[in-house]
């Protein structure tokens, strides 16, 4: 049985200074909820007066977050370390799977009704018939990137604890884009930004991969409807409209009026120039712009289905061509800057 949320209740967030997490904080002030919110730096976040009690810290401040999680309903679970890179090889892991237990763990002492886990769309497997991948796909035994393994670990660290009876859903959002910041978690808002500019010239390998681009608003919606009505120890899938490189640019040139000459880069220039970049990045320290893991799941077909989403959760996609209107509009007004 799912477990009943009504609407105005005292929120937990993680990851708030974060892409999703800086706009689910505005919808659910937006619904009259109350917010207590862990965050490293506040000094990210233009934080309202009302509805919102800060707490210093981040997911292995122990001590910080008990007093945060303490008196809250429900949970948000959205920080996360996405990185291409880092001298430290074990941030992933500690922030991703040990982070994450940290706020399982306290949510579970402190008897949280429920909690909604910001996963990955990535933890899903590769269409190798271009077909839509749904929840009931086989996980791989294997990943390419730390960020994909250290959330599947996560993943499973959920299950742990729903399985202890405490009620977790996972959520699994794909390539976001959108308003708001313009971070490595918005990177399609950024290529969407530099298309406008002139200075996104170039489509990977041949331009057929697939992929799910989903708009911001409706992962917010689909956290919430999770957290009104997601079936615990279940995962649902956040996905948006499933379309090839060159089908996405076509669209950008249709909407935008650019027709912008655009080069078709092959895997295996790709491929050097990330070895390149990480060769530099472990000989230098300057992070990498791409690395060979990335290249290799760029060239991935990744279309989703979300149609339990749709069906269990109310969940509604924006046609890419509507939610990239939108994006355009409020990168024209320059308020991100």
């Amino acid at each position: 049985m799912s477990t009943i949320i009504r609407l105005n209740v005292k929120c937990f967030i993680t990851g708030a200074t974060g892409f999703i997490g800086n706009r689910l904080l505005e919808e659910l002030l937006k619904n009259e909820n109350e917010v207590h919110l862990l965050a490293r730096s506040p000094e990210k976040l233009e934080i309202p007066k009302n509805g919102v009690t800060v707490f210093k810290g981040d997911l292995f401040s122990t001590d910080v977050l008990e007093k945060a999680i303490t008196g809250c309903d429900v949970v948000y679970h959205l920080a996360a370390y996405a990185n291409l890179w880092s001298k430290d090889k074990t941030l992933a892991y500690k922030t991703n799977y040990t982070g994450t237990q940290n706020v399982l763990e306290a949510a579970f002492r402190n008897n949280i009704k429920k909690v909604v886990y910001t996963s990955s769309a990535a933890t899903l497997p590769q269409s190798k018939k271009m077909e839509e991948v749904d929840e009931t796909a086989s996980l791989p035994d294997t990943y390419l990137t730390d960020y994909e393994t250290t959330k599947r670990q996560a993943e499973n660290l959920c299950m742990e604890y729903f399985k202890k009876g405490l009620d977790v859903v996972i959520v699994n959002p794909p390539r976001l884009y959108g308003p708001g910041f313009l971070n490595k978690s918005n990177s399609v808002t950024i290529m969407i930004k530099k298309y406008l500019k002139g200075s996104w010239r170039f489509i990977p390998g041949d331009g057929s991969q697939l992929g799910s681009y989903v708009f911001i608003e409706d992962v917010i919606r689909g956290h919430i409807q999770a957290m009104k009505k997601g079936i615990p120890g279940k995962k649902y899938i956040l996905g948006g409209e499933n379309v090839s490189y060159n089908d996405f640019f076509k669209i950008l040139s249709e909407l935008t009026g650019k027709k912008r000459v655009m080069f078709h880069i092959p895997f295996s220039f790709m491929l050097g120039i990330s070895k390149f970049e990480l060769f530099m990045a472990e000989t230098f320290g300057k992070p990498p712009l791409i690395t060979p893991p990335w290249v290799k799941r760029y060239l991935q077909h990744r279309p989703l289905n979300s149609k339990k989403a749709i069906r269990e959760l109310d969940y509604q996609i924006t046609p890419l061509r509507e939610g990239m209107l939108k994006t355009i509009a409020w990168l024209k007004t320059g308020l991100y800057e």
